[in-house]
C-alpha cells in the first residue's frame, strides 16, 4: 500500500518514485486526499517556518512559489487549458480542440494570472500556525475535489482522465476518500473546516455541470483546474471567517 501511496505522490508531485502505469495510479486515486496531507504539511511548514522572520506578503509569495516548484504547475495548466476552452464561442469539439491546443491562448493568461494573484492575496491576510491550518485543510480539499469529480462526472474524450473517471465509479472508493478527507479537515478546522468543505463540494459540483454543458464531460485539465480553483476558494473561506 505505501509502494501505491508513493505512486500517487509522484504523480500529483515533481518528487520521483516508481513508473506506476496510469492505470495503477487510477486505482489508488481514493488517497489522494492523503497526498493533500504531506503535500499540505510541506508547505505549510514552510509558511509556517517564514512568517517567524518575513512580512506576510513576503511569506505568502514563497508560498506559492513552494506549491508551484513542490506540485510541478501542472494542474495550473489544467486551469488555463480549461479557461480556453470554456472561452470558444463554438462546439464542443471545438472547446475541447482549444484546451488540447498546446500554446496557451489570452483567457488562459489571464486565469492563471488571476489566481496567482488571488492565492498571493489571501495566503498573506494569515500567518503562524492559522496559515499551516490554512494550507493544509485546503490542500486536503483540493485533492479531495479532484476524486469527487472524478467520480460523479462522465468523460468528455479518452485521455489521461479515463482511468480516473472509470475507476471512481466505485463509490467504496469515493466513501474511502471521504473518510480519508474529513478527520483531518473537522480536528484542524472544526466550524470552518465544515464551511470550507461546503464550499468545496459546491464549487466542484459547478464545475462539473459547467463542463459537462461546454465540453459534454469533464477532462484531466478539468480535474486540474478544479485542484486549483477550490484551493484558492477554501483560503478565501478560511481567512473570511
Amino acid at each position: 500500500m505505501l509502494k501505491e501511496i508513493g505512486s500517487v505522490f509522484s504523480f500529483l508531485t515533481i518528487f520521483p518514485s516508481s513508473n506506476a502505469t496510469l492505470e495503477t495510479i487510477a486505482k489508488y486515486m481514493f488517497v489522494f486526499p492523503i497526498v493533500g496531507i504531506v503535500i499540505g504539511l510541506i508547505i505549510g511548514s514552510i509558511g509556517l517556518g517564514l512568517s517567524f522572520f518575513l512580512d506576510p506578503l513576503l511569506v505568502s509569495l514563497l508560498v506559492v512559489a513552494s506549491i508551484a516548484i513542490v506540485t510541478g504547475i501542472h494542474h495550473a495548466d489544467g486551469l488555463a487549458d480549461f479557461a480556453d476552452g470554456l472561452m470558444v464561442k463554438d462546439t464542443k469539439e471545438k472547446k475541447l480542440q482549444a484546451m488540447k491546443d498546446l500554446s496557451t491562448g489570452s483567457a488562459g493568461i489571464v486565469s492563471i494570472v488571476l489566481y496567482l494573484l488571488g492565492l498571493i492575496i489571501t495566503i498573506s491576510l494569515t500567518s503562524g500556525f492559522e496559515l499551516f491550518r490554512a494550507i493544509l485543510i485546503s490542500e486536503i480539499l483540493a485533492k479531495f475535489s479532484m476524486v469527487l469529480m472524478a467520480s460523479l462526472g462522465n468523460s468528455a474524450s479518452p485521455g489521461s482522465n479515463s482511468p480516473f473517471v472509470a475507476i471512481m465509479k466505485d463509490k467504496k472508493k469515493l466513501a474511502a476518500a471521504f473518510f480519508i478527507m474529513i478527520i483531518p479537515v473537522i480536528l484542524l478546522g472544526e466550524t470552518t473546516g465544515f464551511v470550507m468543505l461546503g464550499v468545496t463540494v459546491t464549487l466542484t459540483l459547478f464545475i462539473l455541470v459547467l463542463s459537462t454543458r461546454s465540453f459534454g464531460g469533464i477532462t484531466g485539465d478539468v480535474l486540474g483546474a478544479t485542484n486549483e480553483l477550490t484551493r484558492l476558494a477554501s483560503l478565501m473561506v478560511f481567512v473570511s471567517i
